[in-house]
């Protein structure tokens, strides 16, 4: 099945999912949405209030600074695919719950399976937190990381320098370092593909003889 259709499949069983308390307060789920065969892929924490009132990622003001962040490198929203930790919004714009991150988890790995990005953009520290256990944002913000199979580059929230004037130019100085994380990523790739095929590969035959080897054989025998 194509990422199109494994991406749409995946959003149909999360509008109708109930497998955490925040589907009783939702108006709408937000599955998520972006290009299906985008190298990246960017993961927010949670819906706000705007999201959860049209059903869209990033909408709200948040939403307008990453498009700006987007921007500042000739990129679009439809470069990109943007998802989140939690489908539903957490009541109050709240931290999602350990519990509605873990009912959440498996769409988020099959969007992961279904997208097969060379980089996992990280937008706030729960984002973070799913793909770097235990790193602190402000030690690892705008620095490509290696773990469990993924290329991830962290990123502070937008929402954080709509509280926090001083984040915008840190946001906007990471972001400009991103287009070469993914170049870095992609080459990261590419050579463990390579040095995967040569492991698997079988040695090559030996040549086969000629007159000349034959020769050179009878005279090396007498």
């Amino acid at each position: 099945m194509q990422p199109a259709s494994l991406l749409q499949e995946i959003a149909e069983e999360i509008r109708g999912c109930t497998r955490c308390p925040l589907a009783r307060a939702r108006t709408q789920t937000v599955p998520g949405e972006g290009n299906p065969i985008s190298d990246v892929l960017l993961v927010g924490e949670g819906p706000g209030a705007r999201e959860d009132a049209t059903g869209r990622p990033f909408v709200g003001p948040a939403g307008q600074l990453l498009e700006e962040l987007l921007a500042s490198i000739g990129w679009e929203r439809r470069d990109v695919f943007i998802a989140n930790i939690v489908k539903c919004r957490p009541p109050g714009n709240r931290d999602p719950e350990p519990e509605e991150i873990a009912a959440c988890r498996p769409y988020l790995e099959r969007q992961e399976a279904a997208l097969d990005p060379a980089l996992i953009v990280t937008l706030g520290r729960h984002s973070l937190q799913r793909y770097l256990p235990g790193a602190r944002i402000s030690s690892v913000h705008g620095q490509l990381r290696r773990q469990g199979g993924w290329h991830v580059f962290p990123m502070y929230h937008p929402a954080a320098a709509l509280h926090q004037a001083s984040l915008r130019e840190t946001l906007f100085a990471d972001m400009r370092g991103l287009p070469a994380a993914l170049l870095a990523a992609r080459e990261a790739i590419d050579a463990e593909r390579t040095e995967s095929v040569q492991a698997i590969s079988p040695d090559p035959a030996p040549p086969a003889p000629t007159a000349e080897t034959d020769d050179a054989e009878q005279m090396t025998l007498f």
